[in-house]
């Protein structure tokens, strides 16, 4: 597993371009990956190239500034922390700076200790946006409302079927079975399920399963196979096309990837 955090840093000047190299890679050993770049262009081609966790950039370079660098990292998609460097405190560019939710402005010359300090904080902030991205990615947005929310808007028939389908999640879980369990006739109960949760029962049921397997795939070590039984799958085949048709991801490509390939999240 891959821990080290990628940084680049970009600046015209080759002594600060090294000097801010040679401190992170010294005193930051086994933490960091450090690729340093002398231009907006050739840091452009790298955040294209590369998962940048840390860009470290100069504001004032001849073809375009850091800030301008930063804009357009971010209109591609890139959204590493920054810390903007310069050797002038002006304040349009600090503004521009906040605007774009730049972590940090430090002064030139850099103290080596205030440096060491900001990109350590910097790092932080990264993991924490991993963490948060992997908790979003994990939980399902739509489930989580409706359990927020249902209490206020859903009835109790309604609220009853699913907390039946949280607990029977190993089971085929048909909707007439479902309604029975409720007193409602099938037709009826259908129509009341998708008017009050905005989700057909069928498209619940397979939200709440896929939920359920998300959960085993990160907290067990248990075969694809086991998982798709436990959640109510006979054939683990169906249950991983189902699962890639609802995330992109097969369940081991899942697995791999939010258990941390980048990092423990």
């Amino acid at each position: 597993m891959n821990s080290l955090k990628t940084v680049l840093v970009v600046d015209d000047e080759p002594r600060t371009r090294d000097g801010v190299k040679k401190t992170l890679e010294t005193d930051l050993s086994g933490a960091v990956r450090v690729i340093t770049a002398g231009s907006a262009a050739e840091a452009t081609r790298v955040l294209e190239e590369e998962q940048v966790h840390l860009l470290i950039t100069d504001i004032r370079m001849p073809e375009i500034t850091g800030l301008t660098l930063v804009e357009k990292a971010q209109a591609k998609g890139a959204s590493p922390v920054v810390i903007i460097i310069s050797g002038h405190a002006v304040f349009e560019y600090a503004h521009h700076a906040i605007r774009l939710g730049v972590f940090q402005y430090l002064l030139k010359p850099l103290e080596k200790r205030k440096l060491l300090e900001t990109v350590e904080q910097a790092l932080k902030l990264d993991q924490s946006r991993h963490r948060q991205q992997a908790m979003e990615r994990m939980v399902d947005q739509t489930l989580l409302e409706l359990q927020e929310s249902g209490e206020g808007r859903i009835g109790e028939p309604v609220l009853k079927a699913m907390r039946y389908v949280e607990s029977h999640l190993q089971a085929p879980l048909g909707l007439r079975e479902v309604a029975e369990v409720v007193h409602l006739n099938a037709s009826y109960f259908s129509f009341l399920f998708k008017e009050q949760t905005g989700l057909t029962f069928l498209e619940y049921v397979t939200r709440c399963k896929l939920q359920k397997a998300k959960e085993l795939l990160l907290a067990t070590a248990l075969p694809i196979g086991e998982i798709a039984a436990q959640v109510g799958y006979l054939t683990p085949k169906y249950f991983i096309k189902l699962f890639k048709e609802n995330t992109g991801l097969s369940p081991s490509q899942y697995r791999k990837q939010m258990s941390g390939d980048n990092g423990p999240i």
